[in-house]
């Protein structure tokens, strides 16, 4: 569950973006007067009685192209019984010198100017105009490789995009005679839905030049916009139209399973060396009264809290009922909350120390130095938990999973409650996305200006000289690059740019090889701290016992500022 603290972040505000109101109200399933839906009119009567239900597979079985042959026949075909492959469907005629609407479904809505009816009507007198709205199943459109050369002018796509399409319903728009497109005023056409969706895009079926009953879903000439409830895509053209969504999660039960037990083990055994790095540090600060050795105890505090009070955050929850909360649930939300800014804010000190004590080492006096970096790594997280605390956010958190197969399971924490699932998201998302992405940028250009500020040094000392003895001269500049690249691993756990694989998941739609990595690295940090404590330890006897020091390494343990 260490994976959960931050899904639930990440999927949670996905959530309230995609689906997180909950079903469409009445006054938002509400269909205009005026709009054309199924059974209006004497021709979508008839219609309606006699459906298309052969249609698409005489088209299949008679013309390679077979969506060109349906827009050609849906207008003008005779539908004898009930359907199969059409759900819904409307046609009627318009006056062309009005806007139209239609509903084929409440979930589906077609806005189409009048400036596209007017187009649409070619050379035919009158203001009448037939317009066609439905919506067919997306099995029937079969995806092949996308066209890499020109074709009529539409830019040639170079992938299939990725993503499912939502509902599993692809929307058809035809309207009058001749074809419609470029338009200067796009169709609107909405996509409504319930459950939870990632990101979206609106696309259009563009058949294979082949002439094989494939094709490819296109963006060209659509503009998605995500209102929460619904996605709306505006198209300069009429065609088959769908959304394609990523899922927000797919987790099946068996690696929810795994990640858990990693989650729990890794966290224990971070408690038990952070305990232990302490210990070290306290003894290091004893011998060896540096200013960095304070700011890395600090952090190992912070991170200790951090996995005591994920620990109990999941064993706690585990005594409540489905629907139950407590104080105490309340109170552990808090002190979670409250150590992941600590060990945040503690993190980017780490990172501001070192740019001090690395890149702007001489000319330096801060007065009460440690004083005024603790207010910032524990007042700063204490003023936030507080005012979150006051606001009543924090309380129990239940995440609904869905694997592949449809089968859903919920992860429930000690975090913040979801009774106050608006509020909750956007604090979390703030201070648990926002704020630790900063750190992570800011720390990643820390550290690769110690890389570049190591490297200087090392060149600047001449590197390592060649003398007679060819082969111990090699053999120290490989325990040189090992050394370094030793320390630069420890910096990286230190800093916490571990937390930015959190990233990498959210972006590939949490891939699950992302979310075994970034468990285990992050449950075991408290371990990465222990061995960068026991490298400081072993550091500081090998510098005592050697009278001689590298320059990089003297530059590395100098420090100039004052309590």
């Amino acid at each position: 569950m260490w994976i959960a603290l931050c899904l639930i972040t990440l999927v949670g505000f996905s959530t309230s973006q995609a689906g997180g109101h909950g079903s469409p109200n009445q006054e938002e399933n509400k269909i205009p007067q005026g709009s054309l839906v199924p059974g209006q009119g004497e021709a979508t009567t008839a219609i309606k009685q006699h459906l298309c239900d052969n249609l698409i597979n005489d088209c299949q079985k008679h013309h390679t192209g077979w969506t060109r042959c349906y827009e050609d026949r849906v207008a003008t075909c005779d539908l004898r019984r009930g359907h199969r492959h059409i759900l819904d469907f409307v046609r009627d005629m318009v006056n062309s010198s009005q806007e139209c609407e239609a509903w084929p479904t409440p979930r589906h809505r077609a806005h189409i100017p009048s400036s596209a009816l007017k187009k649409s009507r070619g050379g035919v007198a009158g203001d009448k105009v037939l317009v066609v709205a439905t919506v067919i199943n997306s099995t029937f459109f079969k995806l092949t490789r996308p066209p890499q050369g020109k074709r009529r002018g539409i830019r040639p796509q170079p992938a299939h995009i990725p993503g499912t399409v939502l509902g599993g319903l692809v929307l058809m728009v035809r309207a009058g005679y001749s074809p419609v497109r470029n338009l200067s005023q796009p169709v609107r056409l909405i996509f409504r839905h319930d459950e939870p969706v990632g990101n979206g895009t609106c696309v259009f079926w563009q058949e294979s030049e082949q002439d094989d009953g494939t094709g490819h879903w296109s963006t060209d000439g659509c503009d998605t916009s995500h209102t929460g409830s619904e996605f709306t895509c505006s198209c300069n053209h009429l065609s088959f139209f769908a959304v394609l969504v990523n899922p927000v999660l797919s987790l099946d039960k068996r690696n929810a399973v795994y990640l858990n037990y990693i989650a729990y083990v890794g966290s224990a055994l971070s408690i038990i060396f952070t305990f232990i790095s302490l210990i070290i540090y306290i003894c290091l600060h004893r011998r060896r009264p540096e200013k960095a050795i304070s700011v890395h105890m600090q952090l190992t505090g912070a991170l200790l809290c951090l996995h005591i009070s994920f620990l109990l955050c999941c064993f706690w929850v585990r005594l409540l009922s489905e629907n139950e909360d407590s104080v105490v649930c309340r109170i552990l939300g808090f002190f979670l909350h409250w150590s992941v800014l600590a060990t945040f804010s503690w993190t980017a000190l780490e990172g501001f120390h070192l740019y001090l004590l690395l890149i702007r080492v001489f000319n330096i006096y801060v007065k009460r130095y440690l004083l005024k970096l603790s207010l910032v790594g524990w007042g700063l997280p204490t003023l936030v938990a507080v005012v979150c605390g006051i606001s009543g956010v924090y309380g129990k958190y239940s995440l609904q999973l869905e694997d592949e197969g449809n089968q859903t399971s919920k992860v429930h924490m000690c975090w913040m409650s979801s009774e106050f699932k608006q509020q909750a998201v956007l604090v979390s998302f703030i201070t648990t996305v926002v704020f630790p992405c900063l750190v992570i940028l800011c720390n990643s250009c820390m550290l690769g200006l110690v890389v570049f500020k190591l490297w200087g040094l090392r060149e600047g000392n001449g590197g390592f000289k060649s003398g007679s003895d060819g082969k111990k001269t090699s053999k120290e500049k490989r325990s040189r690059l090992w050394k370094d690249g030793a320390t630069l691993l420890g910096l990286s756990c230190v800093m916490g740019l571990t937390w930015g694989l959190a990233s990498t998941t959210y972006i590939t739609y949490i891939s699950l090889p992302g979310l075994y990595v970034f468990t285990i690295l992050n449950s075991l940090q408290g371990v990465f701290i222990f061995l960068w404590s026991v490298a400081l330890t072993c550091k500081s006897r090998s510098d005592n016992n050697s009278s001689v020091r590298h320059p990089s390494t003297q530059k590395m343990m100098t420090t100039s500022f004052s309590n």
